[in-house]
């Protein structure tokens, strides 16, 4: 699946932010830090995702254009 990196970033976002969200209102400091972690987390795989497809549809790109030339 092309956006399942992009995607799985994405789930962990709303997952560290559900946690940050969680220990704020209990006052777990303990889960809030993990899920301000996770949160982080998601958004760094989130990004290199994107940019690894983006790179490989210029590259795919590149390629088609050259067979073509």
């Amino acid at each position: 699946m092309r956006y399942e990196g992009e995607l799985k970033g994405k789930a962990k976002q709303v997952k560290g932010t559900v946690k940050e969200g969680l220990g704020k209102a209990t006052g777990d400091r303990a889960m809030h830090d993990e899920g301000e972690r996770e949160r982080v987390e998601g958004k760094v795989q989130e990004r290199v995702s994107h940019a690894r497809r983006v790179v490989g549809e210029t590259v795919e790109d590149l390629g088609d254009k050259i067979a073509s030339g």
